[in-house]
């Protein structure tokens, strides 16, 4: 969970060399949330996670849902990334709850290994 919402606070620039060093597109940023965030519940149940916590991812999952409405291909690109209200708003929440569980948003983007 904290490695997707570390990409997802990330400024900008530091997303878009993310992707690039990656080899990975936009969109991959709200996948990986997506995949952590469906483990939120359980996380919770098992206190890893307190609901305060929770309340927080389940606003950036809903900020980037709305993003993914039909129509909207052009806020998933990489330029979007710093133009885009979306992904200002998106950003701004995933600080919040970086802060709120670590105690700071600014950490080290993690690696990912690609299979294709």
């Amino acid at each position: 969970m904290i490695e997707s919402l570390t990409v997802l606070a990330a400024d900008a620039q530091t997303q878009a060399a993310w992707l690039a060093k990656c080899g990975v597109m936009t969109d991959e940023i709200a996948l990986d949330f997506d995949h952590a965030f469906g483990m939120a519940g359980s996380l919770m149940l098992a206190g890893c996670l307190t609901r305060r916590v929770v309340a927080g991812l389940q606003e950036v999952d809903a900020t980037l849902n709305a993003m993914s409405s039909e129509g909207n291909a052009d806020r998933w690109t990489r330029d979007a990334l710093s133009t885009d209200e979306g992904w200002a708003l998106a950003r701004r929440l995933a600080r919040q709850v970086l802060v709120v569980e670590v105690g700071e948003w600014q950490r080290p983007l993690p690696g990912i290994t690609v299979v294709r």
